[in-house]
């Protein structure tokens, strides 16, 4: 029931029994997952979350538990991990799937719940305890932030795919072409260069440049545009890879040519400050300070980075308030960007992993403003 593309059934037996851990250190009582990069990242599940109740049950003693309808147990076999130690329940329709998910824990427990559970069962599971559940990312991120071997390699095969997309840009990033179109193009060079599927293509020409979050539209690329791309995606077995670069067709004038120049700057000096011991909140204001200092600071609307695995955004963030410890084997971006609403932006965007002295980016394309 394993693929050859997943890990080993040892490393999610050590994921589970850590979780276990955890959750006692914690004073809860049990941890109840359901199907979304939690799960995954435990059991290996590739199940998704219906109106029936799909989930794991980690007490703090005792052996988990898979609550699964009957129905669906044969799907969520092929895609978990097998030889696990885990208990199977199954239910079926009629039966009371949440009291079979706190069957055999106090008559109040304490339990967190992860944080892709869709109030259709967080507030079942809620009234059944009296009380309102923690959240699971409390517990989960010490396991799910530092990656292991394993993990690290699949990000790198990650960064190396999207580098290959980026640099094949010049074949679709064209003027009088709509974002639209180039979009589609890039998604079908993310699949082909790697990735299972395109998770999120951003195609920001001129002053949609200026939207950090936009994605794209039917405008046409004009000549003159400054064109943001930002683009990633998840390889096997899952881990993502998000890489941003700034694109023009010619030479820029002064006034952009300089604040990507403080912008370049902000994103080297952040990559540069990554090692053990530095706190979050530190790199962002390497990157926030220098172009604060440079008259570009409310130009810089967003936090410098997240965390990346499994999910896209996760655990640790890069932001200011945020005064986690960085250790080896955290990866995240560092991504800061200039934007002047109503005419362009910019942004540079690479995947960094912790090392035990310092960092190793995952991304290797240049970061100039290239010029196509």
């Amino acid at each position: 029931m394993t693929s050859a593309s997943r890990f080993d059934s040892d490393v999610y037996r050590a994921r589970v029994s850590r979780a276990a851990q955890l959750t006692r250190a914690a004073g809860l009582d049990a941890l109840i997952v359901s199907p979304g990069p939690d799960l995954r990242y435990l059991v290996g599940s590739r199940a998704e979350t219906f109106e029936r109740l799909t989930a794991l049950v980690i007490p703090a003693a005792g052996v988990p538990k898979l609550v699964v309808a009957r129905l669906e147990t044969a799907s969520l076999r092929e895609s978990a991990v097998a030889d696990l130690d885990i208990d199977v329940a199954d239910w079926v329709d009629g039966q009371d799937a949440h009291a079979l998910a706190l069957a055999g824990l106090p008559a109040h427990p304490h339990i967190a719940v992860s944080d892709a559970m869709p109030a259709l069962h967080v507030v079942p599971i809620a009234e059944r305890v009296g009380a309102t559940p923690r959240l699971a990312t409390d517990v989960l991120r010490e396991l799910r932030m530092i990656k292991d071997g394993a993990e690290i390699d699949a990000l790198r095969r990650a960064g190396a795919a999207i580098d290959r997309v980026h640099a094949r840009m010049g074949e679709w990033l064209r003027p009088g072409r709509t974002e639209k179109d180039i979009a589609a193009d890039i998604a079908a060079a993310i699949v082909a260069e790697g990735h299972t599927g395109a998770e999120f293509v951003i195609v920001g020409s001129g002053p949609n440049g200026a939207d950090p979050h936009h994605e794209f539209s039917d405008r046409v690329v004009a000549p003159s545009d400054i064109v943001v791309i930002d683009i990633g995606g998840p390889v096997e077995p899952g881990y993502n890879s998000d890489s941003t670069r700034t694109y023009c067709f010619a030479p820029p004038p002064p006034e952009i040519a300089g604040a990507y120049a403080a912008l370049q700057e902000a994103q080297a000096r952040a990559v540069g400050a990554v090692r053990p011991g530095m706190r979050a909140e530190s790199i962002d204001a390497e990157a926030r300070d220098l172009l604060r200092d440079k008259g570009f600071g409310d130009n810089f609307i967003h936090r410098t980075g997240h965390g990346i695995g499994l999910s896209v955004h996760e655990e640790p963030y890069i932001v200011g308030g945020n005064d986690l410890t960085l250790r080896p084997g955290m990866a995240f971006s560092i991504e800061p960007g200039v934007y002047f609403p109503g005419q362009w932006g910019a942004r540079i965007e690479d995947i960094v992993l912790v090392t035990d002295d310092g960092c190793e980016p995952l991304n290797s394309r240049p970061h100039d403003l290239v010029v196509l």
